[in-house]
């Protein structure tokens, strides 16, 4: 019988790929239960969700390609997203049927990249520029103002996303980094199936173009130089990541939104 190599029981380090979709899928399930979201995991799919805006830390994570006839599927996925409030990301390793008349609306094709393990480049930090993991309620309030006001999310209401309850989450590790005492930019890092994912990323307008984003991935990678590295950078920010770090762009993955009432 052909296998698609997705089943259940394949292991997850069958592949890289499978590896990072898998590390992917479970980042922010304990934060999630941390602020009183719900968490989902079936054989195809796993879902966080917090059942209010929460930008796309609301989000269905495929862990096997749609099959042929993706209905069954995705009429699950609709299922089990209904109850909330607030935009939902379907993610995808792979490329996608048109969902637009199902209501979802196609947000891009994020390059998943790689970078093998090694020792890092020497730089010096931006000066002013402090990195602080978070281990307060103050740190995860500018971890949170980073991200409403970076990326933006402005359906995003201040205290719904971080505060004090994440330091109880197991994973993943958050830092916030204070340009002149400032909170200005702000990253997370999860460690699992052998490889480092990095996770989130981004910083305030004001602090652009200054050396942050790239004082932040060297950050996450700076403990863990024995592991791979990957990431779902943009299209704005893998020119950095590839001639700063060496990453490699390895596939595009698949993006969707969709707005609940």
């Amino acid at each position: 019988m052909l296998t698609t190599g997705w089943e259940p029981e394949t292991p997850v380090d069958d592949t890289l790929l499978r590896r990072f979709v898998f590390a992917m899928a479970e980042t922010w399930e304990p934060v999630v239960r941390a602020m009183g979201g719900r968490v989902l995991r079936r054989a195809e799919l796993a879902l966080v969700d917090y059942g209010r805006p929460a930008g796309l830390g609301n989000a269905v994570t495929l862990l096997q390609p749609l099959p042929p006839d993706p209905g069954p599927v995705l009429d699950a996925v609709e299922a089990d997203i209904c109850g909330g409030t607030g935009t939902v990301g379907l993610i995808s390793a792979w490329p996608t049927p048109d969902l637009g008349a199902r209501g979802w609306r196609l947000l891009g094709h994020p390059p998943l990249h790689l970078r093998t393990a090694g020792p890092l480049p020497a730089a010096d930090p931006p000066p002013g520029l402090v990195v602080r993991p978070v281990t307060d309620g103050a740190g995860a309030r500018d971890f949170e103002h980073v991200m409403i006001e970076g990326y933006p999310f402005p359906d995003i209401a201040p205290g719904t996303l971080f505060d004090e309850r994440v330091l109880a989450a197991t994973s993943p590790r958050l830092e916030v980094g204070y340009l002149d005492g400032r909170p200005v930019t702000a990253a997370a890092r999860h460690i699992a199936h052998g490889l480092v994912y990095l996770a989130l990323g981004t910083t305030l307008r004001e602090a652009r173009h200054r050396g942050c984003w790239a004082a932040m991935v060297r950050s996450r990678l700076t403990d863990r130089p024995d592991l791979p590295a990957t990431a779902l950078f943009s299209d704005d920010s893998r020119p950095g990541a590839e001639r700063l770090f060496g990453f490699l762009p390895i596939t595009r993955f698949t993006l969707w939104v969709r707005e609940r009432p």
